[in-house]
């Protein structure tokens, strides 16, 4: 087991706007479950406890479930925090059954289909795991042996397989990091191998490309694949047709650019959301970084090279070794972070500048009212320049004024209205 440190869990969000490429837009960063300590105590936020989570996914209710890997657990995380496990005993071993009768051995990769049914890269065991949303764990794939054999259930193999991807049609995509291969599983459970043969980097078509412990994959709408491929240190894309090129990454390091100029350092976890953003958990850059459509690779949070648990905006915030990444719907990401046995959540922060409207001129003595007709959203506050909160502001010296919404739960702070400047007669 890996040695680790453990942190203080600064709660603390500090504002500041990250150097990108091309796009200005902050994020902040909290911790929605985990002490900071490895445990497998069931509760809500940081009074429960996981022991190196490595990857994630949300369902439609925003229901996030993580793969618990040295707990041998999946587990479940609601919009509000409370975790539960929702299947395995928490002994390493191979079970079928409903809930915590189930077993699993280093389960590493989650993915989830239309109707909820869950599928679980269980590494250790060589399998693919299917979890419906009773809890029913049975196995969709994989002898139970280390191999490379296609065919039907559980007559197919995997060699430690660590990422799973479903696509609207139901087939099931499986990151085979040990065959360093992308294998498909159709509904019917029929295994094939749809790119990679032996470790390599070569961009070419099917099994003549080739990649290196591919450790997580996601897909789009239009059904491409995003492979992280940790070894090559790149960001993999692989068409419908199983044409494989690079997006992003070349040799280990580190980078902000575009396409092969970019540079990762073991990439581990990969995510796409509706516009075809893909969100990759940089490793060993202790980072969450950000590929846009084009190649374009930019610093989400994180701040490179330092591993910690801080909370707080953008490059203010720190992560010691992101494993897993996942995207809901409101654009809002979920990172599974084994150095702090955490699951973090990074909001981005869109809130609308407001407007104010009052005097610009009073006499001495006198005082003048500044107004806004912003309405507050769900856990948004007002932030004047002088430090009030309330939604009118009622002044008598000159100075200018400004007001900003501020969210209590990320930290995110619109940007400040256009300021009113007062004079005194």
């Amino acid at each position: 087991m890996e040695q680790k440190s453990y942190k203080l869990i600064i709660l603390t969000a500090i504002i500041l706007v990250m150097p990108m490429i091309g796009w200005a837009q902050t994020f902040s960063v909290t911790t929605l479950a985990g002490s900071g300590n490895a445990g497998t105590a069931n509760g809500t936020g940081t009074a429960a406890a996981f022991e190196n989570p490595t990857s994630a996914v949300v369902d439609a209710n925003g229901n996030i479930f993580v793969t618990d890997r040295t707990n041998d657990v999946i587990r479940r995380i609601t919009p509000e925090g409370v975790v539960t496990t929702f299947a395995g005993s928490g002994t390493a071993g191979f079970a079928n059954g409903t809930g915590t009768a189930a077993q699993f051995n280093n389960p590493s990769g989650i993915a989830i289909d239309a109707s909820g049914n869950l599928y679980v890269a269980d590494r250790d065991n060589h399998r693919i795991r299917r979890i419906t949303s009773a809890g029913v764990v049975t196995t969709f794939a994989g002898s139970g042996t280390a191999g490379n054999t296609n065919n039907t259930g559980v007559l197919a193999s995997f060699n430690g397989p660590t990422g799973v991807a479903v696509d609207a049609s139901g087939n099931i995509f499986v990151a085979d990091a040990n065959n360093h291969r992308i294998r498909r599983i159709t509904s019917a459970g029929v295994v094939t191998t749809f790119a990679g043969n032996t470790a390599g980097s070569t961009n070419n078509t099917s099994f003549l490309a080739l990649f290196d412990l591919p450790s997580a994959i996601a897909i789009d709408a239009s059904g491409n694949l995003y492979v992280a491929d940790r070894n090559n240190h790149r960001i993999r894309k692989i068409t419908t047709g199983a044409v494989v090129t690079t997006l992003a990454g070349s040799t280990q390091g580190f980078n902000n650019a575009t396409g092969t100029a970019a540079r990762f350092n073991s990439p581990r976890g990969i995510a796409v959301d509706a516009s075809g953003n893909v969100y990759v958990a940089d490793h060993s850059n202790e980072l969450i970084r950000r590929i846009t459509p084009t190649g374009v690779v930019t610093t989400l949070a994180g701040s490179q090279g330092n591993a910690g648990l801080t909370n707080g905006i953008g490059t203010a915030a720190e992560f010691d070794r992101p494993m897993g990444v996942a995207v809901d719907a409101s654009g809002n990401l979920y990172i599974a972070e084994e150095g702090n046995d955490v699951i973090r959540k990074i909001f981005p922060c869109n809130l609308t500048t407001p407007t104010i409207s009052g005097a610009t001129s009073i006499c001495s003595g006198s005082s003048t009212t500044f107004t806004t007709t912003y309405t507050l959203g769900a856990n948004e506050a007002y932030l004047w320049s002088t430090g009030a909160t309330t939604q009118n502001l009622t002044v008598s010296t000159a100075g200018t004024y400004s007001l900003r919404i501020r969210n209590t739960v990320s930290g995110c702070t619109s940007t400040a209205s256009t300021g009113i400047a007062l004079t005194v007669n």
